[in-house]
């Protein structure tokens, strides 16, 4: 998926037993991302993914600072992860995974990236602002192995119990 404004409607199939092994993105979500890191280059962008634990389905991003300042790494502002955690238990969520951009290389976690994945459960989405286009691709990190997931992207964010 390449273009930020059309992204793919479609991926793979659901698995039988209707569990999803992938990551549902609203496409306000995808366009609120790829806007963010455009937006922090020529340094890597930042945030957190909001959604329904254990699902993969993300009702929404939350774009923070990234106070490392850097072009190369990023850290998630503290404070504003803490917020956001607060915010989404209070609606029965969680933080589920972290965006950030590569300015220069590919939607492929570094060493880096690998040696930092704070949670075996999150997503870890990357970014990658190499082309006219970003490119935005989804990982799983879980004690060094690295294992790329299908991304779908949604017309709407699902509402709570549905």
């Amino acid at each position: 998926m390449t273009d930020p404004s059309s992204p793919s409607l479609t991926g793979p199939p659901v698995p039988a037993g209707g569990a999803w092994a992938g990551l549902q993105v609203p496409r306000s979500a995808w366009l609120t991302m790829a806007a963010h890191c455009l937006r922090a280059y020529p340094e890597e962008g930042c945030g957190l993914l909001v959604g329904v634990p254990g699902t993969g389905e993300v009702r929404r991003v939350v774009p923070t600072a990234n106070v490392a300042a850097s072009a190369r790494v990023y850290t998630v502002d503290p404070r504003a992860h803490l917020r956001t955690e607060r915010a989404a238990e209070a609606e029965g969520l969680a933080v589920v995974g972290v965006f950030h951009s590569h300015t220069h290389t590919e939607a492929y976690p570094s060493a880096t990236d690998v040696q930092q994945a704070p949670d075996p459960e999150w997503h870890y989405v990357l970014v990658s602002l190499r082309q006219e286009l970003p490119t935005v691709r989804s990982y799983r990190i879980r004690q060094g192995e690295v294992v790329e997931e299908p991304v779908v992207v949604t017309e709407h964010v699902r509402e709570p119990g549905r």
